[in-house]
């Protein structure tokens, strides 16, 4: 059987002491691998370092990049300088960057969209997908991703932790991108949610946690882990009419398929 992938989730978050249990929890959920996200540029290595905690039977993999919430307190840095940061093999994705006007001042806004444009370029030159954090900025988000794409040239993408609406799904989709479900689709209130989860294309879905943050229900209000990525799963696999197996298959499919370095 195959088993979930993890697409985003911050290992950088848990302590040494957690690892070993945290992992073996996750292996009970079914997961076989997961993906710790970058949200600091200058703290890279951590990131890299966590990679380390794979085991034969659960694969660990990083994205590194600056988080939007964090363009003001880090040194800026253009592609190039990430797409060297990214050589090393562990490395399967680029991010998180973005744009977050729900935390970030308007005046914040030119920073953080300049940084966003530099790990779009990254993505492009590297060929790894950029894992894009995005929150009130559904306008601007969807405008520079077509610029970039009609402009610039086609980059891989994902849109983590997808909680916008049907208009930013449906142009992230036309543009080339994939959409990915956190615990926020189980909440529910979130019925729009789950719609857009429904619709989405088979071969362009996935499911992640976000952890620590978002555990989906039943676990929510808790700390959430990696192996909570199979509540979520099962969700959306009964959102779609699907059975569990069969969506977790695909979304495992489309991760090999879009993270093409992981193996």
């Amino acid at each position: 059987m195959t088993g979930l992938i993890d697409t985003h989730c911050h290992l950088d978050h848990f302590s040494q002491e957690e690892m070993p249990a945290l992992l073996d929890r996750a292996k009970e959920f079914g997961l076989e691998g997961m993906v710790t996200i970058g949200t600091r540029l200058s703290r890279q290595s951590e990131q890299k370092t966590l990679t380390r905690y794979s085991r034969p039977d659960l694969s660990i993999w990083c994205a590194i990049g600056t988080h939007p919430d964090h363009v003001m307190e880090e040194a800026s840095m253009d592609a190039e300088a990430i797409v060297k940061l990214a050589e090393d093999p562990e490395v399967v994705a680029i991010g998180e960057s973005g744009l977050d006007y729900f935390h970030g001042a308007e005046e914040v806004r030119p920073t953080q969209q300049a940084s966003f444009r530099e790990h779009v370029h990254a993505a492009r030159l590297t060929g790894l997908p950029l894992a894009i954090h995005t929150r009130q900025a559904d306008e601007d988000m969807a405008s520079i991703l077509r610029e970039e794409t009609e402009t610039r040239g086609a980059f891989p993408f994902l849109l983590h932790c997808f909680a916008s609406g049907p208009e930013l799904a449906k142009t992230a989709l036309e543009l080339g991108g994939y959409l990915s479900f956190s615990g926020i689709v189980t909440f529910p209130k979130c019925q729009e949610l789950r719609d857009i989860a429904a619709s989405v294309p088979l071969d362009r879905i996935f499911v992640e946690t976000d952890s620590p943050f978002l555990a989906p229900v039943p676990r929510r209000g808790k700390r959430n882990e990696p192996g909570y990525t199979a509540y979520t799963a099962a969700v959306v696999a009964q959102a779609r009419g699907m059975e569990e197996q069969a969506f977790i298959e695909a979304t495992t499919a489309n991760f090999r398929r879009l993270f093409s370095r992981a193996h």
